[in-house]
């Protein structure tokens, strides 16, 4: 078992090193998740919890966004 993981593991290391052109693409590929995960978070996803400094507000926040959500907003369609 331990040949067969050693043996895998050579054969990824060989082929990376080994590369041209797939060091550029995995070097845009980490550029783009660097983007995704660190950049965007910031603009899109804003930290709602952080007003609420104990865990009982967080826990209470969250269960009254998850009613007030899933409840179907009243329409006055006369």
């Amino acid at each position: 078992m331990k040949n067969a993981l050693l043996g895998v593991w050579n054969f990824y290391l060989d082929g990376f090193r080994s590369m041209t052109l797939g060091r550029t693409l995995w070097l845009i590929i980490l550029v783009k998740l660097f983007v995704m995960f660190f950049i965007l978070k910031f603009f899109f996803f804003p930290d709602f919890l952080s007003d609420h400094p104990t865990d009982a507000d967080k826990a209470d926040y969250v269960g009254n966004e998850l009613i007030q959500r899933a409840l179907p907003e009243k329409t006055t369609d006369y």
